[in-house]
């Protein structure tokens, strides 16, 4: 079952806490354990244990590094790691994404490339662990979307690798004003917000709060002591009012965009074709107006994940642009099938858009309602009334009896 999550950052956020509130939640401490071991990262040690602040009980969770000498790595070396292990790629997918989102943050007040990046205390083990954990419990719990709360505005300094850093610290500012996450007035010093926190918030979550009917409520303590209690609160459930028989499916993409000034029709065309043929899962062009009035082109590419460098240099290579902007979106999709459908016309083949077990539109294939109405000499607009009627009674009509009276069954014991 899937499932969407709320979580409430009163006193901040940060991976430790996160996947500490994944753990009260449900998710089970050996599968998490387990899928981490598929990393190859060693040197550390993982462990939990109950907490207590001010009355509330939860889990606070430890990393604890054994292993000092470890490298400072670039975001080819946690690819590098990912696709070493054989955690689902949904799970490697996700994490990707969240270091991505480090990285580019990184580089932007560096003023450096991504792949200059060194990750520093980012890149240690138990910022893997964290990043690569919270993966591993959203997927393992269903977690289909996260929302999130306004986060608490501190001040004062925290210690980094390059010495003492204002607080929030700079990459924290940085990946969260890129999402425009909202901030409110709070009255200590010191780091609430980690870079971390912050990257897992703003690759997987949206700063709003649902209509929940919440099952399970999972704490997730800090290790400041504070006036109130230092905990991340994730709040887990269903969409309230939603039929569990209509549930969509979810999957990451990466989306590229490029403007283009310089390139003909008939050249965006032929790239039009050349991406599709290459695997793209979708490319669009929309109308641009630039600087000096230029009219231009924004380019839109959709690819899975796994492929997104070979598309951007693919782009880098075919077009004129000269820089293409790269992000890793979550889908919410309806499932999508064919099926063999028998009508007073004969067998056809219909196209059918499903939410979970129930069907929500179907349309027959073009090409066989083209072939009958050839072949019985009929107007096309009649052979589609006759194959959607069909549809009605035969496909839509008849699953929703099925799950009518699987209701009343469920209802009745």
């Amino acid at each position: 079952m899937t499932h969407i999550a709320y979580l409430d950052c009163h006193s901040g956020i940060s991976g430790d806490m996160f996947l500490a509130a994944l753990l009260h939640a449900g998710l089970s401490f050996e599968t998490l354990k387990s899928a981490l071991s598929t990393l190859p990262v060693d040197g550390y040690e993982i462990a939990y244990e109950p907490f207590q602040d001010k009355g509330i009980s939860g889990i606070q969770c430890h990393v604890t590094v054994s292993d000092e000498q470890q490298p400072h790595r670039h975001l080819s070396d946690i690819k590098t790691l990912l696709h070493a292990s054989t955690l689902a790629p949904a799970i490697r997918e996700r994490a990707l994404a969240i270091f991505h989102c480090l990285a580019e943050a990184e580089a932007a007040i560096h003023n450096a490339s991504i792949e200059d990046v060194h990750f520093h205390e980012v890149g240690a083990v138990d910022a893997i662990v964290d990043i690569v954990g919270a993966a591993i419990g959203l997927e393992t719990l269903g977690i289909t979307q996260l929302y999130a709360s306004a986060l608490p505005f501190t001040s004062g300094h925290v210690k980094a690798a390059h010495g003492l850093l204002p607080v929030p610290a700079p990459a924290t500012l940085e990946i969260l004003r890129r999402v425009a996450a909202p901030w409110k007035p709070c009255p200590v010093e010191g780091e609430l917000v980690t870079p971390t926190g912050a990257a897992l918030l703003a690759t997987l979550a949206r700063f709003e709060t649902p209509f929940i009917a919440i099952e399970h409520v999972g704490y997730g303590f800090g290790q400041k002591h504070l006036p109130w209690p230092n905990c991340l609160r994730l709040c887990l459930g269903q969409v309230y009012g939603t039929n569990p028989d209509e549930e969509a499916d979810t999957d990451w993409v990466t989306v590229l965009e490029s403007n283009i000034d310089t390139m003909s029709g008939e050249l965006l065309g032929g790239l039009m074709e050349r991406l599709l043929a290459a695997g793209a899962l979708d490319v669009s062009y929309s109308p641009l107006q630039m600087k000096k009035n230029r009219p231009a082109t924004l380019l839109t590419v959709m690819c899975v994940p796994q492929r997104s460098d070979i598309f951007a240099q693919l782009l880098l290579r075919e077009t004129s642009t000269l820089g293409v902007r790269i992000q890793q979106i979550q889908r919410l999709k309806a499932q999508r099938t064919q099926q063999h459908l028998n009508t007073p016309l004969g067998p056809i083949t219909v196209k059918i858009k499903r939410l979970g077990e129930r069907i929500i539109s179907a349309a027959p294939e073009y090409d066989d309602c083209q072939r009958i109405a050839r072949e019985q000499d009929m107007p096309l607009t009649d052979v589609y009334e006759v194959v959607q009627q069909a549809i009605a009674t035969t496909l839509i009509k008849k699953t929703d009896e099925l799950l009518s009276k699987r209701a009343t069954s469920s209802f009745a014991q």
